[in-house]
């Protein structure tokens, strides 16, 4: 389900109250580990975390108008889902994540390319959601982006 907000709490606004305290927990748990110069924002519709024009002017190639996404979440209709461009394009903190998975949650990792699916809200790992939130900082988000589009 795709939400139209302008900000971060309008998007928390239109979920439902038990959805409000997970994504903003959520939320917190982000900013609290996120490194220094990532920007927050609604990006597709999502709340998102990017590298913003400031740091890296050419923007996200498919629209440059759009800065470097970094990660993003979202309230789904059976799912929270917890988007991390790193997981798809480092192999290792892919692998790191995966292995760390099963010491913080009981639940099956339900995983994609990028997207990590939590579709029982109570059984999010946020204290492993945070571990992952620093792992990049933010000339690595760039460096990691800047070589896998000159492939």
């Amino acid at each position: 389900m795709q939400y139209i907000a302008n900000s971060p709490e309008d998007y928390i606004k239109q979920l439902s109250e038990e959805r409000q305290l997970i994504i903003s927990k959520l939320r917190k748990t982000i900013k609290e580990h996120l490194p220094k110069g990532f920007e927050e924002t609604i990006s597709y519709g999502m709340i998102g975390y990017v590298v913003p024009h400031s740091i890296y002017p050419d923007g996200y190639h498919c629209n440059p108008k759009e800065p470097l996404p970094f990660m993003s979440f979202a309230s789904q209709k059976n799912s929270i889902n917890v988007y991390h461009m790193g997981l798809y394009s480092k192999k290792e903190l892919y692998d790191w994540f995966v292995s760390e998975y099963p010491k913080y949650s009981k639940t099956k990792l339900d995983m994609g390319k990028s997207c990590i699916r939590f579709k029982k809200i109570n059984d999010i790992p946020f204290e492993l959601i945070g571990e992952l939130s620093k792992k990049i900082k933010v000339q690595e988000c760039v460096d990691i982006y800047e070589s896998a589009i000159k492939k």
